[in-house]
C-alpha cells in the first residue's frame, strides 16, 4: 500500500483525521507526535504512536518524536478524572533522558532515523506575560471551555480543574506552532484523548499564520477494566522496562490475548503486510487450538522490546513451564531453573528453614501470593495449586526431597500463575 491512510485504516489505526489529509498526504509531510515523561518507561499503549512514528516514516514522510520536557511540568488533563500529581524536575529530567533512551532503541531496531525534540528547549524561553497576550488572545474562554478534558473535569464538583492543567491545551498548540515554524511541520498525530489538544494546535497555526494544518488520531488500547494503558494510570500496566513487567510476564500478556484481540493488535502491533496478515489470520483459524497468532505476534514484539538474546529464554521458559520439553522437569538444568527464577515471581528462603520441613498452606501464606492461608486452602480444595507440577490436594508438610536440586521448589496455580522459591 502507498497511501499511508489507507495503510492506517485496514490496520484500525485512525479514530479522527482532519478533511482534507489525504490530499496533504500525496506528497512528503513532516509530522510530530509527543510523549510526556509523566513516568520512567513507556508501557505497551505507547508503542502506538512509536508505531505510527515508523509508519509514516517508512511511506517517505518525516517523522518527529517529541518529548514533553516543558509540558510534563503541568501533565495533560484529557482523560483524567483527578488532578495531576506534579513532579519535581530531578524526577521529570530522569524520566526524560530514560524515555529517550527506550525510544531510541526501539526506533534502532527497525532503523528509523527519526529526530527526537524536547519541547523545554523552547517553552523555557518564554516569558508569561508573552506568552497569554501572544497566544492566549487567540482562544476565547468559551472555545477552551467546550474541550472534552476540559468539560469532564469542570463538571467535577470534587476536583474541577487547575489553571495550570486548564493551560495545558495552549501548550500543546503552541508546540505545534513552533514546530510549524521550524520545522516545516504540517501535521499532528496523537492518541483519540489528544483530539482537542490537537485541533488547538491546528487552529492556532491558521489564527497565527493563515496556514491549514492537519491532524489524526489513533484508538486507544483498553485494559479489561475499561481503562487506557497509560503512565499515571491507576492499576497495572505492561511497562517496557524489564524491571517493572518482567520479559516474562511481558510475553504471555500477548499470548493471553484472547482469539478476538489477538486479530486486531497482529495488524496495530506488527509491521506484517496485509498479506502476511490475512495468511496467519486465516491459519490461526484453521487451528485455532495451537494459538499461532499468540504466538507470532508475542514473539515478534518481545523480540523487539527486550532483544533478540532475552525473547530466546522467555520462549524457553515458557515452553517448559507448559510441559512442552522432552526431559523430566526435576532433571533439567541448573541454569534453566536460575533463568526461570530471574523471569517468573519469586523468593527467597534460607535452608534453616526446611530443617523440619514446612507445610503447604504456610509456605503458600509467606510466598506472598495469596493473602491469607484461608484463601490458599480455597485454591487447594479446587485442585487448582502444582508443585513441581504435580497436583496437590492436601496440605502436605514440605521436606527436602520436595526440593528440585536442593534449590528450587515451583509452585503453580491454576493454570497460567507461577512462583517460584529458591533455597540457599
Amino acid at each position: 500500500m502507498q497511501n499511508i491512510i489507507d495503510e492506517l485504516s485496514w490496520r484500525g489505526l485512525i479514530k479522527n483525521k482532519v478533511p482534507g489529509i489525504e490530499n496533504q498526504l500525496k506528497k512528503p509531510t513532516n509530522m510530530y507526535i509527543g510523549f510526556d515523561p509523566t513516568s520512567d518507561s513507556l508501557h505497551i499503549g505507547s508503542l502506538l504512536p512509536i508505531i505510527m512514528l515508523i509508519h509514516f516514516q517508512k511511506k517517505g514522510h518525516k517523522s518527529l518524536a517529541l518529548i514533553g520536557g516543558a509540558t510534563g511540568f503541568i501533565g495533560d488533563p484529557s482523560d483524567k478524572e483527578d488532578k495531576r500529581i506534579f513532579l519535581s524536575k530531578e524526577t521529570l529530567k530522569k524520566n526524560t533522558e530514560s524515555i529517550k533512551n527506550q525510544m531510541l532503541r526501539l526506533l534502532n531496531f527497525y532503523s528509523e532515523k527519526i529526530e527526537l525534540l524536547n519541547n523545554f528547549d523552547w517553552i523555557r524561553n518564554i516569558y508569561f506575560i508573552d506568552f497569554i497576550r501572544e497566544i492566549g488572545k487567540h482562544f476565547p474562554i468559551n472555545y477552551m471551555m467546550s474541550k472534552d478534558s476540559v468539560k469532564k473535569r469542570i463538571n467535577n464538583k470534587k476536583n474541577g480543574i487547575s489553571f495550570t492543567e486548564f493551560s495545558y491545551s495552549l501548550i500543546q498548540g503552541y508546540d505545534f506552532l513552533y514546530l510549524n515554524q521550524t520545522k516545516n511541520c504540517q501535521l499532528q498525530v496523537g492518541g483519540s484523548d489528544q483530539w482537542g489538544n490537537i485541533t488547538t494546535g491546528i487552529e492556532l497555526i491558521r489564527k497565527k499564520t493563515g496556514k491549514k494544518a492537519y491532524g489524526i488520531t489513533f484508538p486507544l488500547i483498553i485494559k479489561p477494566n475499561g481503562i487506557k494503558f497509560g503512565k499515571s494510570e491507576k492499576g497495572e500496566n505492561i511497562w517496557l522496562d524489564k524491571n517493572k513487567t518482567s520479559p516474562y510476564k511481558f510475553y504471555q500478556f500477548w499470548m493471553n490475548l484472547s482469539d478476538f484481540e489477538v486479530e486486531k493488535y497482529i495488524k496495530i502491533y506488527t509491521f506484517f503486510s496485509k498479506e502476511e496478515v490475512d495468511n496467519l489470520i486465516f491459519q490461526h483459524r484453521k487451528y485455532p487450538n495451537k494459538r499461532l497468532l499468540q504466538k507470532k505476534l508475542a514473539n515478534e514484539i518481545t523480540k523487539w522490546v527486550h532483544g533478540n538474546e532475552i525473547s530466546k529464554k522467555v520462549i524457553e521458559i515458557t515452553n517448559i513451564l507448559f510441559e512442552k520439553i522432552n526431559e523430566p522437569f526435576q532433571s533439567l538444568d541448573d541454569k534453566i531453573f536460575i533463568s526461570i527464577y530471574n523471569h517468573i515471581p519469586h523468593m527467597l528462603l534460607s535452608c534453616d528453614e526446611f530443617k523440619k520441613g514446612i507445610f503447604l498452606l504456610d509456605l503458600l501464606k509467606k510466598s506472598g501470593f495469596f493473602y491469607s492461608k484461608s484463601e490458599a486452602n480455597r485454591a487447594l480444595k479446587a485442585n487448582s495449586i502444582h508443585l513441581n507440577k504435580i497436583i496437590v490436594k492436601e496440605n502436605i508438610l514440605i521436606k527436602k526431597e520436595n526440593i528440585i536440586g536442593k534449590k528450587y521448589i515451583l509452585f503453580k496455580f491454576g493454570k497460567k500463575e507461577f512462583f517460584i522459591i529458591k533455597i540457599e
